[in-house]
Order: structure tokens, then sequence, then C-alpha cells
């Protein structure tokens, strides 16, 4: 089910209901585009039509982040837990692994792609990668190509917003695979070369803080925004009401 978060519809989904369904639409043949909001993805979506519809035309958009949540309650959507990527995608591999759908990792740099690559051939020692390429490449299209040649049934694309769904989306009906899944920073995470937020942090659902404070020259406009995100919601939730439409 989706329902309006604002301009934007989201998936209301559980965690399990939605490997789930993964599992089955990859079973049954059928193309899942599938991607993360947050409150930097929903200020990008107001200023970038393009990214917008996207994003509103993705077969899944999951709520990442304590923003999301906030604004769900303002607009009575039922959320059921925090289906950020960086916690979602392990299970997602595991799903991988166990149904034997191949992978091809897309993103980071070369150094981190290629320890996250070793380390999931750790974690999921019966998961098949089928090809992994860094997010730095001069032709779009000879990368579609290798990861058609690959044969992978899954897509990974860690290069950050709005550039990894408009990959996917350019390339939408070239891309071969199955499921194509925008991850942002997964592949740094999993790498184990950028170290994510002590476990209290994340307990505290202040996991932004801890980014924050390791980048706050790069990342401070983007925590600003959260406060623009907050304000759009009020402005939506005034102007409408508390109205939801359901798909």
């Amino acid at each position: 089910m989706k329902k309006a978060l604002g301009n934007i519809m989201l998936t209301v989904t559980s965690e399990e209901e939605f490997l789930d369904r993964f599992t089955s639409r990859m079973q049954s043949g059928e193309k899942s585009n599938i991607y993360f909001l947050n409150a930097h993805c929903y200020n990008i979506a107001q200023t970038d039509s393009y990214y917008k519809s996207i994003l509103n035309s993705a077969d899944f958009l999951l709520n990442d982040g304590i923003g999301v949540e906030i604004a769900s309650k303002l607009f009575d959507i039922p959320l059921t837990g925090n289906l950020n990527g960086t916690d979602l995608m392990p299970k997602v591999l595991k799903r991988c692994e166990e149904n034997g759908f191949s992978v091809f990792v897309l993103g980071s740099n070369q150094a981190n792609l290629e320890s996250a690559v070793q380390n999931f051939h750790r974690d999921y020692p019966a998961l098949k990668i089928a090809g992994a390429h860094h997010g730095y490449f001069k032709s779009r299209k000879a990368v579609v190509a290798q990861i058609n040649e690959s044969g992978a049934d899954v897509l990974v694309v860690g290069m950050g917003v709005p550039l990894q769904e408009k990959f996917i989306a350019d390339f939408d009906h070239d891309l071969r695979c199955l499921a194509r899944i925008g991850v942002g920073a997964f592949i740094d995470f999993a790498s184990g070369n950028v170290p994510r937020a002590p476990y209290l942090f994340r307990k505290l659902r202040i996991e932004w803080l801890f980014r924050l404070m390791r980048e706050p020259k790069r990342l401070w406009k983007r925590n600003f925004g959260s406060l623009i995100f907050l304000y759009r919601m009020l402005k939506y939730k005034w102007k409408y009401g508390r109205k939801n439409q359901s798909v």
C-alpha cells in the first residue's frame, strides 16, 4: 500500500512484509525499482521534478529516518519501523543468498567497493556476486552493458541521491536485472572503512548527529534541511488536512 506524504507516495509496509514481497516478485520475474525516502531526499524532490517523478513511480519507496517517521504521524501514516537501507540491505542480501539471486554491486570508490565485496563473500558465503564496478565512470552505457553481461538478478547502486535513482530510471528499459536498489552509503558502511554510528546513537535515533560530527562541512546544510522538511510537512498538513491518498 502507498500513502501520500505531502506530494510523495510512500510505501507502507513492515520489514518482513517487504522482504517477502521482494522475494516473491523476484521468483515470479517481476521488475522492482526500490528506493528510500528520508528528509534530504524529500527536499531534493521539491526542486527536482524528474527526481520526484522517479520516487513516485517506484515499486517500493521505503521510509528512512526519524524525520519521515515524525512527518508520517502528522499524516496518520502507520509506519511499523525504520526501513533504512543500511539496516535493511543485509537482510535483502541474505534473501538473495537463500534464493540463489545473483547481485551486481555498483558504487563507492574502488577501495571501499573491493572491501565491501570481500565482506559480502565472508558474511554470505553462498551469495553469488555477479560483478562489481565503482561509482566513478565516464560511460554509463558501458556500465549498463557490463551489468547485463554479468547476468545479475539484483543491482545494488550506491552513488548517492539523486544520482543513483536517475541512473536506474534512465536505463530502466535497458537493465535486464529484475531488482534495482538505490542504497546510498550502504557500500561504504559495508566496506568497514567508513564507521557507522555507535549503537547508542542508533538506538536514540540520532545517527545523523554522529555523521554530522564526522563531516560537518559536507553535512551541515543537509541536516539544516531537516527543519525545512518539517516546515514543508506542516504546510501540507495545514493545506490538505488529514487526508491521505491510498493506492
